[in-house]
C-alpha cells in the first residue's frame, strides 16, 4: 500500500523553479533516501510531502487522501498527529529536558504530562541514552542530542518519519550509529521513512534511493 505520494509536483520561489513536475511514491513501511546535488529540490520535495509547503501544481497524497488541498490548520494537525520529523541539527527545545523534548509531540497532541513522559522514558534505554533524560540539550553531545531528536520523531508512532539530513552535523561514526538506530526503530514500528541526504553511506541504509535533479525525480536506485 502506498503511504505517501507526490504526483507531478511543481513549485517555484518567485521566479526560481524548485520542483518541475516531480513524482515519487513511497510504500507503507518503506525507507526511501532522496538524494541529489545542492539546490536540486530534494528538501523542497520533502517539505511538500510533509505538508509544510503547498505546491503550485500537482498533488500530494497520504494514505490515499489528498493533503495539498487541506487548510493550514488541517495540515498542521496532520503533521502533529501522523508525521514525525528529524532535522539536521536536532532542533531540541533548549529550555526542556531531554525526556520533555521526546514527550513534546505527545503533549502537543493532548496527552497528559505524566503519561507522555512515561511513553518517552523507554526510548532512552533503546537508543543508548540511559540516565540522560533529565539533561538539557546544552548538556548533550551532538550524537546524543540527535538520538533524542530521533526519539521525539518516533515516540508518537507516526505514519511517516521525515528526516532532513539527520546525520549532516555528525561525524561519520556517530552518523552511522544514528542511522542504524533510525532504521531499526522505524522497522520495529512499521514507520515509513523519507530521508533526505547527500551522503551515499547514509542512503545505503534505505530500501531505495530516489535521485532529484533540476527539480525532477529522474532516477530510482534500489540499495
Amino acid at each position: 500500500m502506498t503511504a505517501i505520494e507526490a504526483r507531478d509536483v511543481a513549485l517555484s520561489f518567485g521566479e526560481t523553479p524548485a520542483l518541475r513536475g516531480a513524482s515519487v511514491s513511497v510504500a507503507s513501511g518503506e525507507i526511501v533516501a532522496v538524494m541529489g546535488p545542492s539546490g536540486s529540490g530534494k528538501s523542497t520535495l520533502l517539505h511538500c510531502l510533509a505538508g509544510i509547503l503547498v505546491p503550485d501544481s500537482g498533488e500530494i497524497h497520504f494514505e490515499g487522501r489528498r493533503i495539498d488541498t487541506l487548510s493550514e490548520t488541517e495540515r498542521s494537525a496532520l503533521r502533529r498527529d501522523r508525521f514525525g520529523f528529524v532535522f539536521q541539527f536536532g532542533q531540541l527545545v533548549p529550555e526542556l529536558t531531554a525526556e520533555e523534548n521526546v514527550a513534546l509531540p505527545l503533549l502537543l497532541s493532548g496527552v497528559k504530562r505524566g503519561a507522555a513522559l512515561a511513553q518517552a522514558r523507554p526510548w532512552f534505554d533503546r537508543l543508548g541514552l540511559t540516565g540522560l533524560g533529565r539533561r538539557r540539550s546544552g548538556e548533550l553531545s551532538g550524537g546524543q542530542a540527535q538520538r533524542v531528536a530521533l526519539a521525539r520523531g518516533l515516540v508518537a508512532r507516526p505514519g511517516v518519519l521525515f528526516a532532513d539530513e539527520p546525520t549532516g552535523a555528525l561525524d561519520s561514526l556517530t552518523g552511522e550509529q544514528v542511522m542504524e538506530l533510525l532504521v531499526t526503530s522505524a522497522r520495529e514500528q512499521g514507520t515509513t521513512v523519507v530521508l533526505v541526504t547527500h551522503d551515499a553511506r547514509v542512503a545505503a541504509y534505505a530500501d531505495r534511493q530516489v535521485i532529484v535533479r533540476d527539480g525532477k525525480v529522474n532516477a530510482l536506485v534500489h540499495s
